[in-house]
């Protein structure tokens, strides 16, 4: 049996500030998509979020909005609201990529791939694509797909807390709000972080900044 069919259709929201894109994008899911349901397009965030139909099941949205409101910010409060992400962006940088998928973004597409790839990509995010299929071979898997980019024997041995701590603090979160999220002293957050540096200077893999340990978190898999 098919159960996609069975299914009921996926709650979707658009949201990208360049009309064109959005109707065009929006005419092929309302073509192509029944999976989707089409509940709200949107030209600006606060137009998105204010809605009467946010929040959705699923939120395609544009990287570059005029508005000044982060990526990261932008996907968390989806996030936290109970929506799934999926980011599109004209132009494709490591920093934009390991930001948005820092803050949880379940994939991350290049405007140039085809419909069918960001269609793919939806469905799999709501578990309603082939990406369990076992009989594909590994190269064949999504593109979009973040996984670790690095040899196991290149990554430093982690901690369970210090993992932990790496992945709230690439997620964007202070040293702080890491301490109250793992229910732990601000100073023991403050030793896992500082340990997890340490272990990945020792590898030569530098982390003198936040964008450091988003690169290492989601070359290492920590972000998938």
């Amino acid at each position: 049996m098919n159960t996609a069919s069975t299914a009921p259709p996926i709650r979707l929201a658009l949201l990208d500030d360049h009309e064109l894109l959005l109707d065009s994008l929006s005419s092929w899911i309302e073509k192509h998509a029944p999976d989707l349901d089409l509940v709200l397009r949107a030209s600006s965030w606060l137009e998105l979020v204010h809605s009467d139909q946010f929040p959705t099941d699923l939120v395609i949205m544009d990287l570059q909005l005029r508005e000044t409101i982060s990526i990261g910010a932008r996907v968390r409060t989806c996030r936290a609201a109970g929506a799934k992400v999926i980011v599109l962006s004209a132009v494709d940088t490591a920093e934009d990529r390991d930001a948005a998928l820092a803050a949880g973004a379940v994939a991350y597409l290049s405007k140039t791939q085809p419909m069918t790839d960001v269609l793919d990509a939806a469905l799999d995010a709501m578990g309603r694509g082939t990406g369990g299929d076992t009989a594909k071979e590994p190269q064949s898997e999504p593109t979009w797909r973040p996984k670790p980019s690095i040899p196991e024997s290149a990554r430093p041995r982690l901690s369970d807390g210090e993992r932990q701590a790496l992945t709230l603090y690439a997620d964007g979160r202070t040293t702080s709000e890491v301490a109250k999220a793992m229910n732990v002293q601000y100073e023991t957050a403050k030793t896992y972080l500082r340990r997890v540096r340490e272990k990945y200077g020792k590898a030569g893999r530098p982390t003198s900044s936040r964008a450091d340990l988003i690169r290492r978190a989601a070359e290492d898999g920590y972000l998938t």
